[in-house]
């Protein structure tokens, strides 16, 4: 442990000398007050002294690791200067770095184009403003929590994404990446404020869905049809919304979602139920030419996100398209008699490694396709089964 303390550095840069901290490291005040680190290592009867950087530039635990690693090469035969000089991938800038990181994720078949450019689009945005012209090795939890803090209470989930990013990319740009990130999270997470709750209408209580479902019947549109699939499956709204026909066999009734698809990168199979097969079926009826997408928008594009939020929103529902999920796990909780990781498997969740092997013997098919055939029924009418015809859904005044 050395002897400096914040208070004794305080205290030392106004008395000219030398303070030593201990293990060789010593604080060198001059006369003109201007005060800098030293390492004094005696190594085989030969005493040296190196220069460590300014009080200013080095605080006293970065001195004292880098005190230690001019001992450590000197022990070693290697000759300490080397040691002190930061990595060639330390001194590159953060906006390099970052392009580094999103070039090398390009080789991964697990990440879309679509994802790597709106990685690329919120960095430009947010992060290389602030952060683009520094050094890799100076970005600390300090400027991370600067850079977000214009758009942590106001976007909170972009100013999320873009802290991920930004960590992200120093653990891959940075030789101690892995060790440094461990505690840079928590630190950058220290320096913000709390996040504004969302609401508390995001999932609906499952009992409120019979009506809801009766008030979607009547809603016209592509962005209707598409949020009545995606809460009969149980679905996330990307993979309802990047449906296409080749991943639906009416035949067999299942939809088979790939992997590339899929947020665990794993192919998902989802039983259709009676009533999500007649929606479907009608659907096929009115497919568009030019595309292969079962809920394509008028131009023959997938559905934004944002045009079956619309929907609940014009309804004035009090709940998000993802959080019919949770109101589906609710129900499958309280009324029925399945074991959890059936309705795990329905929502296709990752599991945790400890029970993986095991989960990964079966994906629980046929007991999930009882479970969403009664998910259906409720759904649809409290469960009494009453396929609600969508022709109607469709035409306009």
């Amino acid at each position: 442990m050395g002897r400096l303390t914040q208070a004794h550095i305080r205290a030392a840069a106004k008395k000219p000398g030398k303070h030593h901290d201990g293990d060789g490291l010593i604080l060198f005040v001059r006369e003109s007050g201007k005060a800098s680190w030293i390492a004094r290592i005696q190594n085989d009867g030969t005493r040296r002294e190196f220069g460590l950087g300014s009080l200013r530039a080095v605080p006293l635990g970065e001195a004292r690791e880098k005190a230690a690693l001019v001992k450590a090469a000197l022990v070693a035969g290697r000759d300490p200067h080397l040691a002190l000089r930061p990595p060639k991938e330390m001194t590159r800038t953060f906006r390099e770095a970052a392009l580094g990181f999103l070039e090398a994720k390009a080789a991964d078949a697990k990440i879309s184009d679509a994802k790597r450019k709106q990685s690329l689009s919120q960095l430009k945005a947010y992060a290389f403003p602030a952060l683009g012209k520094l050094q890799v090795q100076s970005i600390d939890a300090d400027a991370i929590a600067q850079c977000v803090r214009p758009i942590w209470t106001s976007k909170p989930e972009t100013a999320r994404k873009v802290r991920s990013l930004i960590i992200r990319t120093l653990r891959f740009a940075r030789p101690d990446g892995a060790l440094f990130i461990g505690t840079l999270g928590p630190a950058v997470a220290d320096r913000l404020p709390a996040q504004p709750k969302r609401g508390n209408f995001e999932a609906l209580p499952y009992a409120e869905l019979p009506a809801l479902m009766d008030r979607l019947a009547n809603k016209r549109g592509m962005g209707a049809l598409a949020l009545r699939l995606a809460i009969l499956t149980a679905a996330r709204s990307g993979e309802v919304r990047g449906a296409t026909w080749n991943e639906i066999d009416l035949d067999s009734n299942v939809w088979t979602v790939p992997a590339e698809r899929m947020k665990a990168r794993r192919l998902h199979r989802v039983p259709l139920s009676p009533e999500a097969v007649e929606l479907l079926g009608q659907m096929a009826t009115m497919k568009q030419a030019g595309t292969d997408l079962v809920f394509p928008s008028g131009a023959g594009k997938q559905l934004s996100n944002m045009t079956l939020t619309k929907v609940l929103r014009d309804m004035e529902a009090p709940c998000t398209v993802h959080g019919f999920r949770s109101t589906f796990r609710d129900w499958a909780a309280e009324q029925t008699s399945q074991p959890g990781e059936v309705a795990e498997a329905a929502l296709a969740h990752t599991v945790p490694k400890a029970v993986e092997a095991a989960y990964r013997r079966t994906d629980f098919f046929d007991k999930r396709r009882e479970m969403m055939n009664a998910w259906a029924k409720f759904a649809l009418d409290g469960g009494e089964s009453t396929v609600v015809p969508i022709r109607a859904a469709l035409s306009c005044d």
